[in-house]
C-alpha cells in the first residue's frame, strides 16, 4: 500500500508541475483514439477514414474545449452516413442534432463522457461508465452517458446494415426512413441499456454521497449488482435480448476499474476519522472529517560534495 500510495503522490506532484502540456496530449490522445475508433468501425468514406484525417482533427481537439471532440465525432458520423445514403444521412443527422442540442443545454461542460462512452462499448467495458461516473460526476452524466450509448448504437446499426443502407432497389425514399427510424430509435436493447444505466448511475451517486464509512466501496458493490439485477429485470420486462454472461463480467470488470478510480480520487483513511462539533447563533453544527491517505514523498536532489580541482602549477 506504501508504495502505492508513493506512485499516487508522484503523478500529482508531475501533474501539478506539467498540467500546461499534459491537458493538450492527453486531449489529443483522447481524441485520436476516438477518431480512429469510429472511423474503423463505420469508415464507410474512404477520404475520411484516413489516418491523416484523424490525426489532424485530434491536433485541433488538443488546443479547442473538449466539446468539439464531440462535434468532430458527429460530423465524421454524418460524414460515413452520407457515403452509404440519403436517407441514413437523414436519420443520422436528425437523431445527432436532437442528442447535441439536449446535451449542450443540459450537461455542456461533460463532453469527455459522450466521447468515453462509444469507446467503452467498442472496447466491450461499457458497464464501467455508469459505476465511474457515479463516483466522480453526477446526475447530470446521465444525460451525455445516454447521447453517447445512442451514438454508439446508431454506429453499430450502420454498420451491421451496410448493405440493406447502401442499396438503392429499396422501397421508396418514405418507406426506407420509417425503416431506420423504427429500427434506429426503437431499438429496444438501446433503450433497456439507457435506462439502466442512469439508474446505475444515480444509485452509485446517492451511496457514495453518505456519510457513513466506506461509502464509495459501498456504492460500487450496490451499482454493481444493481446494474445486473436491472438488466435481467428489463430484458424480461421490455423482451430485449441481453447477454447475461456479458453483463455480469463487464460489471465486474467496471467494478475492479471503479476501485482503480477510488483510490487515485479519494482514497480515505478512516481508522483516522474525527468528530468535532461547534455552534452559531442559528444552529448547531455536528462535524464528521475522514482524512485522505496520504505519505511523504522525498524530493531526491544529487548534489556533488568532492570536486576535484586542476592542479596549480608551481612558478620556479
Amino acid at each position: 500500500m506504501t508504495s502505492l500510495l508513493e506512485i499516487k503522490q508522484y503523478l500529482k506532484i508531475f501533474y501539478a508541475k506539467y498540467d500546461v502540456y499534459l491537458i493538450p496530449a492527453m486531449k489529443f490522445l483522447l481524441a485520436f483514439l476516438a477518431f480512429l475508433f469510429l472511423n474503423g468501425q463505420i469508415g464507410f468514406m474512404e477520404r475520411v477514414a484516413s489516418p491523416a484525417v484523424s490525426l489532424l482533427l485530434a491536433l485541433l481537439c488538443s488546443f479547442l474545449p473538449v466539446n468539439l471532440m464531440a462535434v468532430f465525432g458527429g460530423l465524421l458520423v454524418c460524414a460515413h452516413a452520407y457515403a452509404l445514403s440519403l436517407e441514413t444521412l437523414a436519420v443520422a443527422a436528425g437523431l445527432l442534432f436532437i442528442m447535441y442540442v439536449v446535451y449542450f443545454r443540459v450537461a455542456p461542460g461533460h463532453g469527455y463522457v459522450l466521447v468515453l462512452t462509444p469507446m467503452a462499448f467498442f472496447l466491450k467495458i461499457p458497464h464501467v461508465m455508469p459505476l465511474v461516473l457515479g463516483l466522480i460526476g453526477g446526475p447530470v452524466c446521465a444525460v451525455p452517458l445516454a447521447c453517447g450509448t445512442v451514438l454508439y448504437y446508431l454506429m453499430y446499426y450502420m454498420k451491421n446494415n451496410e448493405k440493406m443502407l447502401a442499396s438503392s432497389e429499396a422501397e421508396k425514399m418514405s418507406e426506407k426512413l420509417l425503416y431506420l427510424v423504427e429500427n434506429v430509435v426503437n431499438n429496444k436493447n438501446m433503450l433497456l441499456t439507457v435506462l439502466v444505466f442512469a439508474v446505475t448511475l444515480m444509485i452509485v451517486y446517492v451511496i457514495r454521497k453518505m456519510s457513513v464509512d466506506y461509502s464509495w466501496y459501498i456504492a460500487i458493490c450496490v451499482g454493481a449488482v444493481s446494474n445486473v439485477v436491472l438488466f435481467l429485470i428489463g430484458g424480461l420486462v421490455m423482451k430485449a435480448s441481453v447477454s447475461i454472461g456479458f453483463v455480469v463480467l463487464g460489471t465486474l470488470v467496471g467494478a475492479l476499474i471503479a476501485l482503480v478510480v477510488e483510490f487515485f480520487v479519494l482514497s480515505l483513511d478512516y481508522t483516522r476519522t474525527e468528530y468535532t462539533q461547534f455552534e452559531d447563533d442559528e444552529y448547531y453544527y455536528y462535524v464528521k472529517a475522514v482524512p485522505k491517505m496520504s505519505i511523504a514523498v522525498s524530493d531526491k536532489k544529487v548534489k556533488r560534495i568532492n570536486s576535484r580541482r586542476k592542479p596549480t602549477r608551481k612558478r620556479h
